[in-house]
């Protein structure tokens, strides 16, 4: 199958570059909703059969205009809703706390899935809630068609650098994804996964031509 996992829009506590991660959380800045009317014509060419988006308001705003022109439902999920901030939520991402958010989040990618957010979730229960939306919506495509999950920036790189073959951790730290940003992958689960693009660049495997880097802070949720 394809699978479309897509950024959020722009919201107003990106804007103030703070760990908002609690549900509802807020809506759109007008630029997130400009970014949300976007989405229908960038994606114009996928064969999008279903879409999902999680129980954070701003993942389902950015979703709607893509479900009305393709007349699809929004279907809402919890497990692919942004990493959990525990004790860091609201604490600015450009900080220690920040550094500590996007490490641990990494760390996770890299395996050590036991390693628990402070006063949050561990990589276990993080992957593990990912992992069950992205094999649902396999198998209601059958196992083939494309599939847009409207998701948020630190669990969409988790995931990409944890399950994806060709993307490791050093590469998503060093690509932070935008707002209304989109990876493509191709694979299936208990398969494997591998990434097309990434932000409309195609990626190279993994050690070949990615850059190195250290896992370092990236973008607030």
């Amino acid at each position: 199958m394809r699978l479309l996992l897509i950024r959020h829009g722009q919201t107003p506590t990106n804007v103030d570059y703070l760990l908002d991660t609690a549900a509802p959380g807020p809506g759109l800045t007008a630029l997130g909703t400009e970014q949300a009317a976007a989405l229908p014509a960038a994606l114009a060419g996928e064969d999008i059969e279903a879409i999902y988006a999680s129980t954070l308001i701003r993942t389902q705003l950015t979703a709607a205009p893509l479900a009305a022109v393709r007349g699809l439902d929004v279907i809402v999920r919890d497990g692919i809703r942004e990493v959990s901030a525990g004790d860091l939520e609201m604490l600015p991402g450009d900080t220690e706390a920040g550094h500590t958010y996007m490490k641990t989040v990494f760390a996770w990618a890299a395996g050590d899935t036991g390693l628990r957010m402070p006063g949050g979730e561990s990589g276990v229960e993080a992957l593990g809630r990912y992992d069950a939306v992205v094999a649902e919506a396999a198998a209601s495509g059958g196992g083939a068609g494309t599939v847009a999950l409207v998701s948020h920036g630190a669990a969409i790189r988790m995931w990409t650098a944890a399950r994806a073959d060709n993307v490791d951790v050093a590469f998503a730290a060093a690509h932070p994804l935008a707002n209304t940003g989109v990876v493509v992958l191709e694979g299936a689960p208990g398969e494997g996964w591998k990434v097309l693009s990434w932000a409309g660049a195609v990626v190279a495997p993994a050690g070949e031509s990615g850059p190195a880097g250290q896992v370092v802070d990236g973008d607030a949720p």
